[in-house]
């Protein structure tokens, strides 16, 4: 019997839920009809979908849909608070009943103090105790992502007790592949997987189930700085804890990666020298707030670059030809210093890196930058002493000068920058600011101010005062 060959090289067509609901929604005039259509949909499919619709389309999916199913579908959203604005008032109140507390915190921080208060006056004890419990954590801190849709039973119960409690709060909660431990003061005892619960026996321990080792976080710690920690685990849920380790909440694997992108989105934005991450739908004033200090910023280290050059005025004036090689010392400077910087960065993630380990990155940045200096340095020599010798029709002994102190500056400049790159962010980090504001422009322009002296420098003194 032949094996059926498929060809990898073939296209595979996905389908495009996308365009099928904005499809539907412009041919079907029947809400019932178009309800039960919609249903059939990912919420994560209907969410995407409402980035490309009109306000009208918008609109006929929110009479469609209910509070609890309209609430899914925005949290798989990125303009959940533009969306709610679009509601009515009666809506509103019932979406952000269902919405995950923390976005409702997340809305309720942009909205003037006179709807805030009519919005928690209307919310069940339930809820509003969540909302107040998750306000009062800054948007850094772990508190401020964690949920209290989670399973908890009482240390001491029995396996057909526990079972019985985890129907009752199944019913409210659907966060139950683990089932978290706690004792009479609600302080975390452990957690048990709900498989091992399903098929103990009636006469098992619950004790011997309960993993009492089990990995937590502090509501109080900061997000950026619990990443590295948490990764290593591949729970679906952590929990968070108060300082008299009490369960408050858990943080979802869903929430805790939706942080740990909105921590590589902001790093990313640092990387460019902007205060916080940007999209196409910011206003042109607020986009000119974010960017300006730094550009402030980097004009004042820009003019400290060109003061820099007009000290060796002297040198540019007997050699005119040297300015022609200084973008390429400056751009292979500035170059090596981002690397550096990038590689520091991904290793300050790791909070446990030690004073030691540190030591060795610097040690290791600083050879890595010397031994490509070296051989680009090497090279720059080569071609640009016959650039000089062949072209400028110059003799060999002042082409083979100018390109040797070329090539001795790149050497040089790129070893301190690349040193630079990796010692900034250390820094930062060790007076407790964020590495990555050290950001690519940043060691850049500083990078451009050790090059300058660099190459100036050593032409002024290797070839106007030793040769």
């Amino acid at each position: 019997m032949e094996k059926e060959i498929f060809d990898l090289d073939e296209e595979i067509i996905h389908p495009d839920y996308k365009k099928e609901i904005i499809k539907l929604l412009d041919e079907e005039n029947d809400l019932e009809v178009l309800k039960s259509a919609l249903l059939n949909y990912h919420e994560n499919d209907i969410a995407q979908a409402l980035d490309e619709m009109t306000l009208e389309q918008r609109r006929k999916i929110y009479i469609c849909l209910d509070d609890e199913v309209l609430a899914d579908v925005l949290e798989y959203s990125a303009n959940t608070n533009q969306y709610i604005e679009e509601l009515d008032k009666d809506r509103i109140h019932g979406v952000l009943k269902h919405l995950e507390t923390s976005m409702t915190v997340d809305y309720l921080d942009d909205v003037e103090n006179t709807l805030r208060n009519e919005i928690i006056s209307k919310m069940d004890e339930e809820h509003r105790e969540e909302y107040e419990l998750l306000s009062e954590y800054d948007e850094e801190q772990i508190g401020s992502i964690m949920t209290t849709n989670y399973i908890s039973i009482k240390k001491g119960i029995t396996i057909k007790q526990a079972m019985k409690e985890l129907v009752k709060q199944a019913a409210d909660n659907d966060n139950i592949s683990t089932i978290y431990v706690i004792d009479e003061e609600e302080k975390l005892v452990g957690a048990l997987d709900l498989h091992d619960l399903i098929i103990a026996r009636s006469e098992d321990s619950l004790e011997d189930l309960i993993k009492t080792s089990y990995p937590y976080v502090y509501a109080s710690e900061k997000i950026e700085e619990s990443i590295s920690r948490i990764i290593d685990y591949s729970e679906d849920s952590i929990p968070v804890l108060n300082s008299e380790n009490i369960l408050l909440g858990v943080i979802t694997s869903s929430d805790f990666m939706q942080s740990v992108d909105d921590e590589m989105s902001d790093d990313y934005a640092k990387f460019a020298a902007l205060s916080s991450e940007e999209d196409l739908k910011e206003k042109l004033k607020k986009s000119i707030i974010k960017r300006l200090p730094w550009l402030i910023v980097l004009l004042g280290l820009g003019l400290l670059v060109s003061s820099a050059v007009g000290l060796f005025d002297t040198v540019v004036e007997e050699l005119p030809i040297i300015v022609a090689f200084q973008s390429l010392v400056l751009g292979m400077a500035g170059n090596v210093g981002t690397q550096s910087l990038a590689v520091t960065i991904r290793v300050l993630m790791d909070d446990k890196v030690s004073g030691k380990e540190k030591l060795y990155l610097i040690f290791k940045e600083g050879r890595v930058g010397l031994c490509n200096g070296l051989i680009l340095g090497t090279l720059s020599t080569v071609f640009i002493g016959l650039y000089i010798f062949l072209l400028k029709g110059q003799d060999p002994g002042f082409s083979f000068l100018i390109s040797g102190c070329t090539g001795i500056s790149i050497v040089v400049s790129m070893f301190l920058a690349s040193i630079t790159g990796t010692v900034v962010p250390l820094i930062f980090k060790k007076i407790k600011i964020d590495p990555a504001v050290a950001s690519g422009p940043l060691i850049t322009t500083i990078n451009d101010l050790v090059a300058v002296f660099t190459f100036y420098g050593l032409s002024w003194i290797l070839l106007l005062t030793v040769l």
